[in-house]
């Protein structure tokens, strides 16, 4: 879980993680949008790819980046775990647990 916070730790690697939410893409068409140099990018990549949030496929000479949101969402549960959140899975079922809305 360390891994992914750290990752989700800069705003850079978030809004990756946001374009892919929409498809997979290229590494070229992920670092479009930033001012940054393509090793900068391709680190921000391996930060990702440790904590498992994005996987890598290499197609010809183009590699395309997919988002595994189910590693995301075991962290997000597990962390609200920690702070006595009762977390459904599903839609949006995120609440308090009743004990917790008492105190």
């Amino acid at each position: 879980m360390n891994r992914v916070f750290k990752a989700l730790s800069d705003p850079t690697r978030r809004r990756v993680l946001q374009l892919l939410r929409e498809r997979p893409m290229t590494a070229g068409e992920l670092s479009q949008p930033f001012a940054v140099s393509k090793p900068t990018m391709s680190a921000h990549f391996a930060v990702l790819q440790e904590a498992g949030l994005i996987e890598a496929e290499k197609v010809g000479r183009t590699i395309v980046y997919r988002l595994k949101m189910s590693v995301l969402e075991d962290a997000l549960f597990g962390f609200a775990q920690t702070f006595g959140w009762e977390v459904k899975r599903g839609r949006g079922s995120k609440k308090l647990a009743e004990k917790e809305l008492e105190s």
